[in-house]
This record gives C-alpha cells, structure tokens and sequence, in this order.
C-alpha cells in the first residue's frame, strides 16, 4: 500500500506564490504529478514529471507553475508563482507505480484577489 501526504496549501493573495510537496511512503515511481478539479472534468492535470525528468504542463499554468522530485525523498513537488484567483482549487499529487495510480487526500490553495 502506498501513502501520499501533501502539505504547502494555503491562502495567497494574487501574484504570490505557494509551494506544495507531496511525499509518499514508497519509492519507484515512473510518473508523479498534481491534478484538480476542473469545469465540466472530474479533474484536469496541473502537471507531471517522469522518472527521466520530462515534464507536462497545463497550458494555464505554462510558465508560472514548476513541478520537480525529489527520489532520494520520495518527494514530488509544484511551485506555483504569479497565482491567480482562478488557480483555486484542491490539489490533488497524484504517483503511478507498476501501472497503479495512487492518489493523495487533497491540499486546498486558495488565491485571493
């Protein structure tokens, strides 16, 4: 079984930025990345980050947003800068490992305008 605890998530005003982490109880993960709910979607993918590091990137979140990891912690991370209002939402880490997806309880960003 595997655990995701995210943390990082909070109120900003518009323009700041907030970091979230992601750290999960297992290694060995081929993909890791941060979705949230979307108009019309169940969720729609923030961005990700392969074992090789190719990353994937939201068009709405393209150069303000950065995912990285961390494998010697276990760790996926995503620094959000220049947020906006409409970057409220829940944001969910989200690891594949062995063709399993493993999801995270949810971090709540709220972005003030």
């Amino acid at each position: 079984q595997v655990q995701l605890v995210e943390s990082g998530g909070g109120l900003v005003q518009a323009g700041g930025s907030l970091r979230l982490s992601c750290a999960a109880s297992r290694s060995d993960f081929s993909v890791m990345g941060w979705y949230r709910p979307a108009p019309g979607k169940q969720r729609e993918l923030v961005a990700t980050i392969t074992r090789g590091g190719s990353t994937n990137y939201a068009d709405s979140v393209k150069g303000r947003f950065t995912i990285s990891r961390d494998d010697a912690k276990n760790t996926v991370y995503l620094q959000m800068n220049s947020l906006k209002p409409e970057d409220t939402a829940v944001y969910y880490c989200i690891c594949l490992r062995y063709g399993q997806n493993y999801w995270g309880q949810g971090t709540q960003v709220t972005v003030s305008s």
